[in-house]
């Protein structure tokens, strides 16, 4: 008997081939498009942090350190074009601007929440692994410097 699901250690397991089937690793697929803006460096650091309240551009970029005012800007824009983020400007000098999630940001959100806790969780289990590939191919590094095999 053949397993019906792939574990993928504790939580849910996926159903064997649900993440193979259709389009998704076909170049023109939209869905891939889709996938590459949210695994980008900055979007789901913004969806995380408009996921309890309403921000302004100045308390996001205060509050996601290490992003540009261009990044955040970039970002914030491409997330707005794809209905993910709403924008609102109200007309008071000097002007206000502020940003929240849609309600199809919120369901990205919380398709992503399981992400974002994983990696939270496993960060110190990621770094182990690092220091000890680094250590390996350090170890296996030729005269020069260069790995071997």
């Amino acid at each position: 008997m053949q397993n019906s699901s792939v574990e993928h250690g504790p939580g849910p397991s996926v159903p064997a081939g649900a993440l193979t089937t259709g389009t998704m690793y076909a170049p023109t697929c939209r869905g891939r498009e889709v996938l590459d803006r949210v695994g980008d460096k900055w979007s789901l650091q913004v969806l995380a942090v408009l996921a309890d309240r309403t921000m302004r551009f100045g308390e996001l970029r205060r509050t996601i350190d290490g992003i540009s005012q261009r990044m955040l800007t970039v970002t914030l824009r491409t997330l707005e074009r794809d209905g993910i983020v709403i924008r609102t400007m109200y007309p008071v000098m000097p002007p206000h601007v502020e940003y929240a999630l849609t309600p199809l940001g919120k369901t990205l959100l919380e398709a992503a929440s399981a992400f974002i806790i994983w990696a939270e969780a496993h960060v110190d289990l990621i770094e182990e692994a690092r220091a000890d590939y680094d250590a390996r191919a350090a170890d296996e590094a030729g005269p020069e410097g260069f790995r071997t095999s």
